[in-house]
């Protein structure tokens, strides 16, 4: 029996990302999601293609080997192939973890393996692997619980590669960055081993290659992002081509660099390497990657541990310099009403209803004696005070 890989998710990454090296380890992908459109289309279509872009061409690859289930409708397939899977990533987004949970819990609780399969979340958040398998441990029977890792073994994971907006009549095919960076913590596997995927950077310590991705990626391309959005541009490359903006992405990551530099083991110089890799794969125009895509979602970018109040509340617990990151958040805060995206709607309602000091607590999770709290609630209340229309360019 050849090795099978459980992947909750068909969206771009899951195709274009996950399941691309999954397929290239040798792995029968099983693709689970919700959503009829994308489930109806894997189980019809045997193959599609990834085409990675970079300044140096296209290469394209043609991807096989898998199937898909709907778990909407058949949870019991579903079970039964993690049940017998050698590994079960997912790529849904944060907030849908906890919805994903109740079916691999059941999975997990139904396997006879002799060896454990190993679990990666692959998303945009730190610990994404530590949530789930909190949401999964909240489904299993207590008396199961103490004997999970005989059935499942869990790695937190960081997954860096850009995947735009796709065109219109694309259908499962995925356009996608050449670059990439996948890294798993290896400690959890022991003495059995992780899996065998070569395109995993296995790794004792994550940490640093968390914040050092999420506070540079995703920092600068947020930023870019949302200067961009007001100031009336249509993609990244566009935004990062006006001198201002592309300057304010440097001085958020300058920010953000020194940071990690006090607090990994990274020189200053193997950090600014780091940094101009990134403005420069951001900046690529052969990605065609809209503002809109790109800063949608504007709460959970918002949030504690996020690109903007993440680094810039650990910058202020040192007393270091902090400036940049709260122009990005004050155009994050601009990013209101936007269309197709719900967040920058209730991000509009929770600015109007609240008080400075409670938006900057709903929004942020920051404590109100935290020495960022007072910096946040002044970007917080000049938002408010000003009638402008989410979009109208000031730069």
């Amino acid at each position: 029996m050849g090795k099978k890989a459980i992947h909750f998710g068909g969206g771009n990454i899951g195709r274009g990302f996950v399941a691309e090296f999954l397929h290239t380890a040798g792995y029968e992908v099983v693709f689970v999601d919700v959503m009829d459109n994308i489930i109806n289309s894997l189980q019809t279509q045997k193959s599609y293609k990834v085409t990675e872009v970079s300044e140096d061409g296209e290469t394209t690859k043609t991807i096989t080997n898998y199937r898909a289930i709907n778990s909407k409708t058949h949870e019991s397939d579903v079970i039964q192939e993690i049940s017998t899977a050698d590994v079960v990533t997912c790529a849904v987004g944060p907030n849908v973890l906890k919805f994903i949970a109740p079916v691999i819990a059941k999975g997990i609780d139904a396997r006879t393996a002799p060896k454990p399969m190993a679990v990666i979340a692959c998303e945009n958040a730190i610990g994404g692997t530590d949530t789930l398998r909190k949401y999964i441990e909240e489904k299993t029977d207590a008396q199961r619980r103490t004997s999970m890792g005989e059935r499942a073994q869990f790695a937190n994971s960081a997954i860096d590669r850009i995947v735009p907006a796709q065109a219109p009549d694309s259908g499962l095919d995925v356009r996608i960055e050449k670059f990439y960076e996948w890294v798993v913590e290896k400690t959890p596997f022991g003495s059995v081993g992780h899996p065998d995927i070569p395109a995993i950077h296995w790794v004792d310590n994550l940490e640093p290659y968390i914040e050092r991705k999420l506070f540079t990626v995703n920092t600068g391309h947020a930023t870019a992002a949302y200067y961009g959005y007001y100031a009336g541009k249509k993609t990244i490359a566009e935004a990062l081509k006006e001198s201002f903006i592309r300057n304010q992405v440097r001085d958020a990551l300058k920010e953000t660099a020194s940071l990690i530099v006090d607090k990994h083991e990274i020189s200053a110089q193997e950090q600014q390497d780091y940094v101009e890799t990134i403005v420069s794969r951001i900046s690529n125009p052969y990605l065609e990657d809209s503002v809109e895509r790109v800063g949608r979602a504007p709460m959970r970018k918002l949030s504690r541990k996020e690109r903007f109040i993440g680094p810039a509340a650990q910058l202020a617990e040192r007393g270091m310099k902090f400036d940049a990151l709260m122009g990005s958040t004050e155009m994050a805060l601009r990013f209101q009403n936007v269309q197709d995206d719900d967040e920058s709607a209730e991000l509009a309602k929770v600015l109007k209803e609240n008080s400075p000091a409670d938006a900057t607590a709903l929004l942020t999770g920051l404590e109100r004696t935290h020495p960022l709290f007072q910096p946040v609630q002044k970007v917080v209340a000049r938002v408010q005070s000003e009638s402008k229309e989410a979009g109208q360019p000031r730069i």
